[in-house]
């Protein structure tokens, strides 16, 4: 077991908060997180093995200046950021925030968008109801005590009943350099009738050796609605951690967009609890992998709530000597009458070392429901591209048009064009 007290003590995380002008309860609940951290095991993960993976070895906190504009970043950094809604940006690069811009019509109605730690202190109330309280919890294991131990920065987005949000808000967490941890944490809260989009971005270095344990808190209130899109792409060094919780309310409508397409090792887990009843939650996610990447990835919708509805739809791709595994978990908890829950997770194999495993898991308590999955793993159909390449396709021509045929039924749903040609791009960057 690793002895976190060794590598992370007491007065090291004491620095942390202390650096950031940090409350006394948060400070707290840092230094209970430390001592879980020491004590809890590693998480379980369905078909791999992580006990070997880099969780520790790295510096907790790496300070970085603030910029006066995104165009003070580098470009290949800043095309991560959509020019045309820039109203709502914030970015953090390593431990720090550098840039956040919020439109003053937006302020003017109560919205909230800016650093953990500054919200912490000046609207102690609402973060202390909802930090690392409900949707994920410190205790859970030894990853999510070392986050709650360690996140720095971080940011809360509140926006406050029946506001809505044309443009979407951009965020950009930003691991740099090499040797470097960083703990992103967004926290979103959507009160009762608001409606808002999420844009967010988590990346580092091609190059980059980072470890990043990151979480995202989502709690959406009673007719909500709320659309998130959670884009990953870490470099081939990289160990990435991304725990993403939601709670929804009574008749709320949820979708996730989930772009997993780093280059290194990958621990992704998005689980939604429909706490309310009549709600409605959408997760749509796409993994490709390419050199040795191993990626566990599961997708879990918790029904507790009675005629609520959910759609997991996941697609991977894997190639060179890339392995992936994707879970997909639907449970109607006792109580939920009338819940319908769906899911589907298909694997596309581009090579014979690729591996590739689809799991698709119903959990039924309550009588009175409708559930179905469906699941596939294969390679490329030969006759389908010997059909394309007699129609004059070269075989790399050929074979992207199948690749981006099956990922189209989550790529095209997805209503930001800029971030749909963002991930097209990441994806033809990674298939060569």
């Amino acid at each position: 077991m690793i002895d976190t007290e060794q590598l992370f003590d007491r007065q090291a995380v004491t620095q942390l908060s202390q650096s950031q002008q940090e409350p006394d309860w948060l400070l707290q609940r840092r230094l209970n997180a430390l001592e879980q951290a020491g004590r809890l095991n590693l998480p379980k993960l369905e078909k791999t093995r992580i006990d070997r993976w880099n969780f520790t070895n790295f510096e907790p906190v790496r300070q970085e200046k603030a910029v006066a504009s995104t165009d003070e970043m580098p470009e290949d950094i800043r095309r991560f950021i959509s020019a045309e809604d820039e109203d709502s940006v914030f970015v953090q690069k390593n431990s720090s925030p550098v840039f956040r811009r919020l439109a003053e019509s937006l302020e003017s109605k109560g919205v909230i968008f800016t650093d953990l730690a500054t919200a912490a202190r000046e609207h102690e109330e609402l973060v202390k109801k909802y930090f690392m309280t409900d949707a994920i919890r410190s205790d859970e294991h030894k990853l999510a005590a070392l986050h709650a131990a360690l996140f720095s920065g971080g940011l809360f987005l509140y926006v406050p009943k029946n506001v809505s949000v044309d443009v979407p808000f951009q965020v950009l967490f930003w691991a740099g350099g090499n040797g470097v941890g960083t703990f992103p944490h967004l926290l979103v809260v959507a009160e009762t009738g608001s409606e808002f989009n999420v844009v967010a971005n988590f990346v580092s270095d091609r190059e980059s050796d980072a470890v990043i344990n990151g979480a995202v808190e989502v709690f959406v209130g009673d007719n909500a609605r709320v659309r998130i899109a959670s884009l990953h792409t870490q470099g081939e060094g990289t160990t990435e951690v991304a725990y993403r919780r939601t709670v929804t309310g009574r008749d709320a409508d949820l979708e996730w967009i989930v772009g997993d397409l780093n280059f290194g090792r990958t621990i992704s887990d998005n689980t939604v609890h429909m706490k309310g009843t009549g709600g409605n939650a959408r997760i749509k996610s796409i993994t490709v992998g390419s050199g040795e990447l191993r990626s566990n990835i599961t997708s879990t919708v918790r029904h507790w709530g009675a005629r609520t509805e959910s759609d997991i739809t996941a697609r991977g791709v894997m190639k060179d000597q890339a392995q992936s595994i994707l879970n997909g978990i639907t449970k109607i908890e006792k109580g939920a009458k009338q819940a319908n829950g769906v899911q589907a997770e298909k694997v596309l194999m581009l090579s014979r070392e690729a591996r590739g495993d689809a799991n698709p898991i119903l959990l039924i308590d309550e009588n009175d429901v409708q559930a179905g999955h469906a699941a596939s793993v294969g390679r490329i159909d030969p006759i389908q591209m010997f059909y394309l390449m007699s129609r004059g396709l070269s075989r790399r021509e050929a074979e992207r048009l199948i690749i981006f045929g099956f990922v189209g039924p989550v790529l095209d749903t997805i209503p930001f064009e800029s971030l749909r040609e963002r991930i097209s791009g990441i994806i033809e960057r990674k298939l060569g």
